[in-house]
């Protein structure tokens, strides 16, 4: 029997309780053996003042998951050319991983803007796509096509963006991500910390 595989890429920066508990609900619920959070490469194209080095983010995600049954770090995607596209990443799994079938796991806010991605119709025509509810955004079930499904995950209100902004802040972070990478994360992420 093939072994399922949901991807949910992202860029971790850092991870925190609510990527975790999205895991392991999206493994549930989309019938999967395990999750690979695939820490995303640092997009030339976008602002990257507040993005952490690739290894850094996947390290603190890999020491995040210590002990978590069925949810994986992946640094696969820091391995493949640039851009980091997700149609070459799905290609490159599929022959490199042939016995595992691979399910893309995407928001409902990146479901609508589906159609701009790179090869959007070949990802939907050969693989698996599992949507998942975030705020804000409205995906209907109704309109989806056969390989694609809904599942209804809980919304949990944690950002990185919120994370990065109290430890600059000088405020507690107790809470919000797995208690073994909270030192870390103050250091690497607090006041003049560019350089680390």
């Amino acid at each position: 029997m093939l072994k399922r595989i949901g991807i949910l890429g992202g860029s971790f920066n850092p991870i925190h309780l609510g990527h975790i508990a999205l895991a392991r609900q999206l493994r549930q619920l989309a019938g999967l053996d395990e999750v690979w959070l695939m820490v995303s490469p640092q997009n030339p194209l976008k602002e990257s003042a507040t993005l952490m080095d690739d290894r850094l983010r996947y390290q603190l995600t890999r020491l995040a998951l210590h002990g978590e049954e069925g949810v994986v770090a992946s640094d696969y995607e820091l391995h493949l050319p640039k851009p980091s596209y997700t149609w070459n990443t799905l290609e490159h799994l599929h022959k490199d991983y042939p016995d595992y079938t691979f399910v893309l796991l995407i928001g409902g806010d990146n479901w609508e803007r589906f159609p701009q991605w790179y090869r959007a119709d070949d990802i939907v025509e050969s693989h698996q796509i599992v949507v998942y509810p975030r705020r804000g955004s409205e995906s209907c079930a109704a309109a989806l096509p056969p390989t694609v499904s809904m599942v209804k995950t809980e919304l949990i209100d944690v950002s990185s963006t919120e994370i990065r902004q109290r430890v600059a802040q000088g405020k507690s972070i107790t809470g919000l991500l797995p208690a073994i990478i909270e030192p870390l994360v103050k250091r690497l992420y607090g006041l003049g910390s560019a350089g680390v």
